[in-house]
């Protein structure tokens, strides 16, 4: 099976592909919609459509741009959506529709503690709507799924996985015959990953036309069922070049905080937070420069770094892409003395690899659920760090700790974890 997934960040593309770099599947995430020759021998290609702040509308006609665009023969497609339902998603899974069939909608990934029960997301046991990310984003707005897809103009109907787990042959039977009613949007609760998994297995048996939606859970039972062995080679997943060890964090969540200080405690990482108001500025601010020189005697000293972005009384969580943007700016002429790079939050990855002139990553493991390993896909590149990528709210307190030993070609030292 040949997949495309498209995803509306960077991150969230590298999330739900790493499972299937796991399955022996050739597997890339580019950051163009544009198909190119280094393309045709990937199993699994990951889009980052780059449209969680864009107008829903302008979100839809780019998402079904990149499908018309990157769809081949004999391709199934993935839509990634973000499992606590940021951005688009509703939107763009509507004008999917009308180009690969209905939509099963299985947001849930068990494994960060993201289930769905009765159409509704919630997070660790708590309903999506009551969370602190949803509050800062969303604030009054319906959490519901089956609300969210009526919005965007398509009709739904729900089915409980859970109830289904041990009957696959069932649930795809179900599955036909609500696509023969014509349903546009299927949305499926699901509480384990064992739940995930018949419907994996359910709709690969299925008859109806149709495209899966969903997070990087349902994604990696999809790549368990379709194991294969890596015929390419694994010459990028030798040991990581050395040189410092650059960590991006521009996600102001309380999980990457706690994230930040077990690196700082464990690893004994230097840490610098750059204040917005620099970042808003750009090179016009006068302290840019002072900036830029502590940056590369960092570098110079093959100090590993970790850089963040503060927050102030007039910081506007809208501007993330801006700051982001305006902190890999910051770090470009140093770029090329970095061994790795680890970038928390998909508009920091994004805004790095862009400014590096980096389009396409070759995924090559995980280092816990979510969390991807990879290097440039240009084999011809000079520059191929390793490159970590991960999601601001998302991953355990060690996600960053451990992403870091693994640019550094080393293993957890036998410590007591408290």
């Amino acid at each position: 099976m040949k997949l495309l997934i498209l995803a509306d960040d960077l991150s969230g593309a590298a999330d739900c592909a790493i499972g299937f770099a796991g399955a022996g599947h050739r597997t890339v995430v580019t950051l163009q919609a544009i198909y190119a020759q280094a393309h045709e021998d990937v199993d699994t290609i990951a889009v980052d459509t780059d449209t969680r702040r864009l107008t829903p509308g302008q979100a839809s006609a780019r998402t079904a741009a990149a499908y018309a665009e990157m769809s081949v023969g004999g391709q199934r497609l993935y839509k990634k959506i973000d499992s606590t339902l940021r951005g688009n998603w509703a939107a763009e899974v509507a004008g999917l529709h009308a180009l690969a069939g209905m939509a099963i909608v299985a947001p849930a990934f068990p494994a960060t503690g993201r289930t769905v029960r009765d159409g509704r997301v919630y997070v660790h046991g708590d309903p999506l709507e009551r969370t602190a990310t949803w509050q800062l984003e969303h604030a009054g707005l319906p959490a519901d799924i089956a609300s969210q897809l009526g919005a965007a103009g398509l009709t739904t109907e729900r089915i409980d996985a859970e109830a289904l787990r041990d009957e696959p042959e069932l649930l795809a039977a179900t599955i036909d015959a609500i696509a023969s009613r014509g349903t546009q949007a299927l949305i499926v609760d699901a509480q384990t990953e064992r739940a995930l998994a018949a419907l994996a297995s359910a709709t690969l048996q299925s008859n109806a036309e149709f495209f899966w939606v969903g997070s990087g859970g349902l994604a990696r039972e999809i790549a368990s069922l379709d194991q294969r062995e890596n015929k390419h080679g694994d010459a990028d997943a030798a040991a990581f070049p050395g040189g410092p060890i650059l960590i991006l964090v521009g996600s102001l969540s309380a999980v990457s905080e706690r994230q930040c200080a077990m690196l700082r405690e464990r690893g004994g990482v230097e840490e610098l937070i750059v204040p917005p108001a620099v970042l808003r500025a750009g090179a016009r601010h006068p302290d840019w420069n002072t900036w830029q020189r502590q940056l590369a005697v960092s570098m110079h000293a093959n100090r590993d770094l970790l850089l963040r972005i503060g927050r102030d009384d007039a910081f506007d969580p809208a501007e993330g892409m801006q700051l982001s943007t305006a902190l890999a700016a910051l770090v470009e002429p140093q770029f090329p003395k970095v061994g790795g790079l680890i970038a928390t939050g998909g508009e920091t990855a994004r805004a790095m690899l862009a400014a590096a002139r980096i389009d396409d990553l070759h995924l090559l493991a995980e280092v816990e659920a979510g969390v991807a390993v990879a290097r440039p896909l240009d084999a011809t590149r000079e520059h191929r760090p390793g490159i970590v990528t991960k999601a601001g709210a998302f991953g355990t307190d060690r996600a960053l700790y451990a992403a870091w030993l693994t640019l550094r070609n080393e293993s957890e030292p036998d410590v007591a974890l408290h």
